[in-house]
């Protein structure tokens, strides 16, 4: 069994809205096998990332996005400890390679930034877009329980030449018991919706992701448009929590893409287990499905010939 944890013992003094950009949501590491490149930050490849804290990039072609505060000259300043609530104000900047905040971003996905908030146990996940102030400063509320959070800003600065994941913790303090990660499974339900996933991820190796939304028993089949598709997916790693950011297969309104059942093409950065969150509108509301599944090593990794239970995502 877990065992309840307190953080208010541990976590520092706040140091202002924005605390120093170092130390605390470095990346723990690796799961499974050696991570290999991948897709991220709607569909864009990760820049070489940086250790947390540091300005500098050496070349790192291989590393996830999410694991870095800072990278490619562009550093996510946020404040490290906030009270829990229902409606937590958290602010935010990104500075810029010159040191200060970033005012000028492409807008991706009918959106300027996205804000992933998850607790590192990969519970409480929410995806919002904060607003921005003239000053650079972007506020939201959060709800936000007990543990250390992780927010991911995803977003393009204007000008560039791509998108970026910046990732640092959060610490909320306050008792809490860490949940354990939910087992794969190819079928979840969320507000009376059930939502079946196909698909098998290897890897290394692209791949479709296909989800399929029913309700009633009768498949709904007109999903509505939300940030640019019918579908929105983001997945975590389990352990470190490294960002894989998918991009749907087609465009609504294009003609050839139904609306519904969605597809989102992916790649993953190395076996092991993934926590996947798909938001979906209908009937004017968005909801979240939530699955986990198993990545599968690729062929190098995988001597044994042994498959995974068919009853698993992988």
């Amino acid at each position: 069994m877990n065992t309840p944890v307190k953080l208010g013992a541990y976590v520092l003094g706040l140091c202002g809205v924005f605390g120093a950009a170092a130390g605390v949501g470095a990346a723990v590491g690796p799961v499974g096998s050696e991570p290999v490149s991948h897709t991220v930050a709607h569909g864009e490849q990760s820049p070489a990332p940086a250790a947390e804290g540091s300005a500098t990039h050496a070349p790192a072609a291989h590393a996830p996005g999410g694991l870095q505060i800072s990278e490619a000259g562009y550093t996510l300043e946020v404040a490290r400890e906030v009270a829990a609530g229902p409606a937590v104000p958290v602010s935010l900047r990104i500075l810029g390679p010159d040191g200060t905040a970033l005012t000028d971003y492409e807008v991706v996905h009918d959106k300027k930034l996205h804000l992933i908030a998850v607790r590192r146990d990969l519970t409480g996940f929410q995806h919002v877009h904060p607003t921005l102030a003239p000053d650079g400063t972007w506020s939201v509320p959060l709800n936000l329980s007990a543990g250390t959070w992780r927010l991911f800003a995803d977003f393009d600065p204007a000008g560039a030449g791509g998108a970026l994941v910046l990732g640092t913790d959060v610490a909320v303090a306050g008792e809490y018991t860490p949940a354990a990660l939910p087992v794969p499974r190819l079928r979840t339900k969320v507000d009376g919706y059930t939502v079946n996933l196909e698909g098998t991820l290897v890897a290394g190796q692209e791949g479709p992701l296909r989800f399929s939304v029913s309700r009633d028993g009768t498949e709904v089949t007109d999903l509505q448009p939300y940030l640019g598709a019918y579908g929105h997916l983001v997945a975590l790693r389990a352990g470190d929590l490294a960002y894989l950011h998918v991009h749907p297969d087609g465009t609504p309104g294009d003609g050839t893409t139904p609306a519904g059942p969605v597809t989102f093409i992916a790649t993953a950065p190395s076996a092991g287990d993934f926590r996947l969150f798909l938001d979906f509108r209908h009937v004017g509301v968005v909801r979240t499905a939530a699955f986990t599944v198993r990545v599968a090593p690729g062929p190098a990794a995988d001597s044994s010939g042994e498959h995974a239970d068919d009853d698993h995502a992988h």
